[in-house]
């Protein structure tokens, strides 16, 4: 046999040999830093299973040649910096971040370190980027949201209950995007004859006297801005509308699924898989520099009909027609 015919017939038959026999495939590795919600939240499953799925599609596998270790902080502010910092020193290749919750830990810790947020509201206000196109720094990602959002759940709110003329809104005042969700309602408040005014969200025992002091004045609304204490506390605040029959716009899905009345906002699912794209680009190479931060490109209008009927309120028919998801 001449020789190249056999080093031929070697490189064809190389496919075949057994994994111990070939060269160990380099594996990288990749820290997730969850934000509301524990590893048993079923809130979280279904964007944690997304991730993985789009890493799989893109050649990344988790126990073959990836290996991600995950954090579930649950809201707890003093577990996120202690395994915001143990995260770090695993020396990943690149780390998620999953809410504002998370990522300011994060970067408290490393500068260093590539970071892809998702969830985030308001990076350059918060500091976590120069800029939406020139992120700079070691983060960027995915917005939640654009502030404009906030003006959409008041007209939702008046659609679905227009005999409404005051609205409570749940926000968390520790984070600039609390404040700046709260700004944009309020400014469009007289425009549709709405008096607005803040809740604010820390722990359920703190606000729920003030929303049923808010809803026994009568012709009362709520609207459930974004955050993450929001959604670490989102049963007993899905559990307060009804007990005081408080119509109610929330940001997100996942309350509404869970008994709540209408939600507009942005399809998570969708951002965890375009977040797996930005990890497979920074995992072959490419500069976090280069990867500038991301508006969502889905939006979904999920209304629940039984809760409405609870309520006594009959949905629009056009507003039916709109929605992604009604849930009977």
């Amino acid at each position: 046999m001449r020789r190249r015919d056999f080093i031929g017939l070697l490189g064809g038959a190389a496919a075949t040999w057994p994994v111990g026999a070939r060269a160990q495939e380099r594996v990288r590795r990749i820290a997730v830093l969850q934000g509301g919600g524990d590893r048993d939240d079923p809130r979280s499953q279904p964007n944690t299973a997304a991730f993985l799925q789009a890493l799989q599609q893109l050649g990344w596998t988790d126990g073959r040649n990836v290996r991600i270790d995950y954090r579930w902080p649950a809201g707890d502010a003093d577990k996120a910096r202690k395994y915001a910092a143990e995260l770090v020193a695993l020396a990943p290749n690149v780390i998620v971040a999953v809410s504002t919750a998370s990522l300011a830990p994060l970067l408290q810790a490393t500068r260093t370190v590539p970071i892809v947020f998702v969830g985030i509201i308001d990076p350059v206000g918060a500091g976590f980027v120069d800029s939406l196109s020139r992120p700079g720094g070691n983060a960027t990602g995915f917005l939640l949201f654009d502030y404009d959002l906030s003006a959409k759940w008041l007209e939702l709110l008046k659609q679905i209950a227009p005999g409404v003329t005051r609205a409570a809104v749940l926000r968390d005042p520790a984070i600039a995007s609390g404040i700046g969700q709260f700004a944009v309602i309020q400014y469009v408040a007289p425009s549709v004859r709405v008096e607005v005014s803040p809740v604010d969200v820390r722990d359920a025992p703190a606000f729920e006297p003030a929303l049923a002091a808010f809803a026994r004045s009568g012709n009362s609304g709520l609207i459930v801005s974004g955050s993450p204490l929001s959604l670490v506390h989102r049963e007993p605040i899905v559990a307060l509308a009804a007990r005081h029959k408080l119509p109610t716009v929330y940001f997100q899905r996942t309350f509404v699924t869970g008994g709540g009345l209408i939600s507009y906002g942005p399809d998570i699912v969708d951002e965890f898989r375009r977040a797996a794209g930005y990890v497979d680009r920074i995992l072959k190479g490419e500069k976090l520099s280069d990867l500038p931060v991301q508006a969502p490109t889905r939006y979904e209008l999920v209304i629940n009909l039984k809760t409405a009927k609870a309520l006594g309120l009959d949905i629009p028919p056009s507003l039916l027609a709109r929605a992604d998801e009604v849930i009977e």
